[in-house]
């Protein structure tokens, strides 16, 4: 897909369609106003007719509109224009270019960036529509025999800007708002494949593939040996019932300066989870492949830092492990030490997460970071607590939670700041080990991450559990949505402004 930004008139514009919006109770916006003017009120005439209402969602393909050199017009319904907010905005990108898509248009020219978005500037308005027309046209048909498509599918957007003084930063908002896009769909990508394919070792190698396409990005992997002789028992638990072994998987992004304090991401991989010995019914196992979506957005934010070459140095650490039944497979009762010296009583094999990313984040403190930040498809409790429209957020340090809630505030793609309260550490008492690996049918999102808290006791950490964001586990819209990648990117391009 190619976009651009120009700025000029509609009625001048030689391509394959126009796009220009019409609010409620039919009124023209302004572009569309002029095209009116031009076509003799020929827009005007078809509104009077009630041939669209403008509400949201709607859309009026026109051809052979008089006096405009595009072969056609598309009128999108743009709702209310008082209540035009962020989300509203997506949802006519959206319509638009599924319209578009329909109508054999190649190319077109969207004038929609004159919208109004409440507090939204004209490059934030670009960057969204770039990462909604990916998001819009995303199709994954790789294990289909016949794949989905169109005979003339859409191939170029151009986005008009009101003067040439702001065609620098539409340009580079389409160049981040590519780069978010392209993070996204390989994270959906990854997410989607079925765990025969998408394995531990699988996923070592799309590191390494990362690798390879980009120089700044160097990865190390620990195999199961490696990990023993360093103490992860947590870890390695976790994949001991399983005949794919667990790796971890570090990528080293190195382009600020050698003295600046790296930004850890953690991602937990559970590649498959069946719930352990503790197994899953049979309907709650399906979707189980996208335990591993905090991996794949590691991965999808190392690739946009890359792609946009961000002066920083950023490292991803992800345990890699299948959780799986059996007779070597770790049991409830289970006494487990970590690599922080720590014991865990496991009172569940089905509470995993938190086991493969306690080593994880003790390793972290190798890298003598500057902030920690994981994320994992970690408690249904989370879904139950906030739906699927936020991820949860859980920090030791006020600071960084401000920062992430601000940058999905911009990005579109949300959190909201849960509590860490130490009385909700009460439980996770033991009887028989410094902490069990569940507190109780109570606060679920809450007691995992208060567990994940007492391994980063040495750094800024913040922990999103994104179990109600990253995926639609079934159903019809079962899939990967790569949240949330555009949250932390967008952080990431706000540190490179301090």
């Amino acid at each position: 897909m190619e976009f651009s930004v120009k700025s000029g008139h509609p009625e001048k514009q030689r391509t394959a369609c126009i796009v220009a919006g019409v609010f409620e109770s039919r009124r023209l916006s302004s572009i569309a106003e002029q095209l009116d003017a031009i076509s003799d009120s020929y827009l005007s005439n078809l509104l009077r007719k009630g041939d669209i209402e403008g509400k949201t969602g709607q859309s009026l393909l026109l051809h052979n509109v008089p006096n405009i050199s595009s072969d056609r017009v598309l009128l999108i319904g743009c709702g209310r224009e008082r209540e035009l907010g962020d989300q509203q905005f997506r949802d006519i990108i959206k319509k638009t270019v599924l319209a578009l898509n329909e109508t054999g248009s190649m190319d077109a020219v969207c004038f929609l960036t004159e919208l109004n978005v409440k507090s939204r500037d004209t490059a934030w308005k670009i960057r969204q529509a770039v990462e909604t027309t990916y998001e819009a046209l995303y199709s994954f048909d790789e294990y289909k025999t016949k794949k989905n498509g169109h005979r003339r599918p859409l191939r170029r957007l151009v986005f008009t800007v009101p003067t040439r003084r702001e065609l620098a930063l539409a340009e580079k908002a389409i160049l981040e708002g590519q780069a978010i896009a392209k993070a996204v769909t390989f994270t959906k990508n990854l997410a989607n494949r079925p765990p025969n394919i998408c394995t531990p070792a699988y996923m070592v190698e799309q590191a390494e593939a990362l690798s390879q396409r980009f120089t700044a990005i160097n990865v190390a992997t620990l195999q199961q040996q490696e990990m023993q002789a360093l103490g992860m028992g947590a870890l390695l638990a976790v994949g001991a019932g399983s005949e794919n072994p667990p790796y971890l998987i570090t990528m080293e992004y190195q382009a600020g300066d050698s003295k600046q304090a790296p930004i850890v991401l953690v991602g937990k991989g559970i590649t498959f989870d069946s719930g352990g010995n503790s197994l899953k019914s049979g309907p709650n196992m399906i979707g189980m492949k996208y335990d591993m979506c905090g991996g794949a957005t590691v991965m999808g934010v190392m690739h946009a830092a890359a792609e946009l070459e961000l002066p920083l140095n950023i490292v991803g650490v992800i345990p890699a492990v299948e959780n799986m039944p059996g007779g070597s497979a770790y049991r409830p009762d289970d006494i487990l030490k970590t690599l922080s010296g720590l014991t865990i009583e496991v009172l569940n094999t089905d509470a995993e997460g938190r086991l493969i990313l306690c080593d994880a984040l003790t390793y972290c403190e190798r890298f003598q970071p500057d902030v920690v930040i994981d994320i994992a498809t970690l408690t249904g409790a989370c879904v139950t607590a906030l739906g699927r429209h936020a991820s949860g957020l859980y920090s030791n340090h006020n600071p960084l939670a401000h920062d992430l809630l601000a940058a999905g505030f911009e990005s579109g793609d949300r959190a909201w700041q849960m509590p860490l309260w130490d009385e909700y550490q009460e439980q996770l008492q033991s009887n028989f080990a410094d902490m069990a690996n569940i507190g109780g049918p109570e606060a679920g999102s809450i007691t995992a991450a208060c567990f994940l808290s007492r391994f980063t006791k040495k750094y800024h950490w913040a922990h999103l559990d994104v179990a109600g964001t990253a995926c639609r586990f079934t159903g019809k819209e079962k899939a990967a949505t790569g949240r949330p990648v555009p949250l932390l990117v967008q952080y990431l391009l706000e540190r490179c402004k301090n």
